[in-house]
């Protein structure tokens, strides 16, 4: 027995990159559903938003001011009639005649131009619209400040493409398409169970050896950052028994189990045989990572993903960033999350991992030539005011001695 324990913690580490494959390769995209506009923000779009006609519709003022024909200054203009915004103006412009006109507002037909009523004789802005006259202080070359029909959309464009999620601006340029109701991404349902007779609610007191479950709400709180609708996360203990009945409840009701701790081979670690219990295919454990290195992923049927993430909160922050994170966007058609900067130059030497890549937490600042990481202090899997000034995972390659500083690493995206 001791013999294939031995076995099997001497196989060589997957590495990271193959690892995320894994986990990508397993995704299946959930269904779609519809949203009203209002329930669009935060979701993930299914399907294109095509605008239904042009943007604007009609061509408008840029300016509050007079509609004319486009000419030289000087000329003096009767004023005719008025153009508002919602409320067009029935009148065509001829010669020597100006419609006054506000922002938005249709341009009247035969109007080539809009002069800004700051360019006017000063007589001209008071009194009633109809009977004045203004006299022109600039020239008005054709076109000026007005919007052309479609300026901004044309009819049948894609606006938005599927796979975006949806921010509050996307969300008004889906309105200004036509959009009443959005196709977004089903939210994956996800349950985080934590592990452990150690781990207290946040505030309770705490006995010897006792600690404060951080890593329930910071875990929830990251699928939820990430499009998931989580269900409230529930403590295991270190029971056998109550960790399979845990785990099985969870998998009934969610698309995704992510469990923190119990996942290593010590004596009070029941995640693994629940999981092979409960009919979870292991697709594979234990990672090239450092912190992180006892990841576990598997599937029950093909349909819930399961994640078992060290307990250590920095390695379940870290992994969660690495595999989490990118699963949850796949499953909703979406990009994988990326990091403000693709790679950077290290500011100082960073000591290598002969076996296993690093994931240090760095912040990242402009220099010279381009962003410079520069780790946020102490790196312990314990450390978990390391991720506070964090701006992105630096990936520092194993092998022997340091990486000296200015070499260029790739940088991956935090959980938020």
């Amino acid at each position: 027995m001791l013999k294939s324990l031995s076995s099997r913690l001497a196989k060589p580490l997957l590495p990271v990159s193959r690892a995320r494959e894994l986990v990508l390769e397993a995704i299946r995209p959930l269904g779609s559903e519809q949203v009203d506009i209002d329930g669009g923000r935060g979701r993930v779009l299914a399907r294109d938003v095509l605008a239904a006609g042009d943007v604007p519709p009609f061509p408008c003022s840029a300016m509050d001011g007079y509609a004319i024909l486009a000419g030289d200054s000087g000329r003096r203009l009767a004023v005719v009639g008025e153009s508002r915004a919602g409320t067009p103006s029935g009148q065509r412009v001829g010669e020597g005649e100006a419609i006054r006109i506000s922002t938005g507002a249709a341009v009247p037909e035969g109007a080539t131009a809009v002069i800004a009523q700051e360019q006017v004789s000063a007589e001209a802005r008071d009194g009633s619209p109809d009977g004045a006259e203004i006299e022109l202080r600039s020239a008005s070359p054709p076109g000026q400040h007005i919007r052309g029909a479609g300026e901004d959309m044309r009819a049948g464009t894609t606006i938005l493409t599927a796979g975006t999620r949806l921010g509050a601006v996307d969300v008004g340029a889906a309105v200004a398409a036509g959009a009443a109701a959005l196709t977004v991404a089903r939210r994956p349902r996800v349950t985080v169970l934590c592990t452990g007779d150690e781990l207290r609610a946040p505030g309770e007191s705490l006995a010897p050896g006792e600690i404060h479950n951080s890593n329930a709400p910071m875990l929830t709180g990251l699928a939820a950052g990430a499009g998931a609708l989580p269900a409230p996360a529930q403590r295991l203990p270190d029971d056998r028994d109550a960790t399979e009945s845990g785990v099985g409840e969870a998998l009934a009701n969610s698309d995704v189990v992510i469990i923190s701790g119990g996942v290593s081979v010590g004596p009070h670690d029941h995640v693994k045989p629940a999981l092979e219990a409960l009919g979870v295919r292991e697709i594979f454990w234990s990672v090239a990572l450092q912190p992180g290195k006892p990841t576990w992923f598997g599937t029950r049927d093909g349909e819930v993903l399961v994640f078992g993430l060290p307990g250590n909160p920095v390695s379940a922050v870290v992994t969660f960033s690495l595999f989490v994170a990118p699963a949850l966007a796949a499953l909703q058609g979406g990009e994988p999350p990326s990091p403000p900067w693709p790679d950077a130059v290290l500011g100082t030497d960073v000591r290598r991992n002969p076996i296993r890549d690093q994931a240090v937490r760095v912040r990242v600042q402009a220099g010279a030539t381009g962003p410079v990481a520069a780790p946020t202090g102490a790196q312990g899997s314990h450390i978990l005011t390391s991720l506070l000034a964090a701006d992105a995972l630096a990936m520092i390659p194993a092998g022997e001695g340091q990486l000296p500083a200015g070499t260029r690493v790739a940088l991956r995206a935090i959980a938020r």
